[in-house]
């Protein structure tokens, strides 16, 4: 019985952090994407005067 206990509480906090962790993977995507624009930047900016 206690069993069954933990596996409901544990899956009423899994609905409400699943968000979060949504959240945090799309932030994580932004971040990398923004990385990577800067990073292309970058390259393009050094590479422009030995041109």
């Amino acid at each position: 019985m206690a069993g069954t206990w933990r596996d409901f509480l544990t899956a009423l906090v899994d609905v409400f952090r699943r968000p979060d962790q949504q959240a945090l993977r799309a932030e994580r995507r932004r971040a990398v994407a923004k990385l990577a624009d800067q990073k292309i930047r970058d390259d393009q900016q050094v590479r422009r005067p030995e041109r």
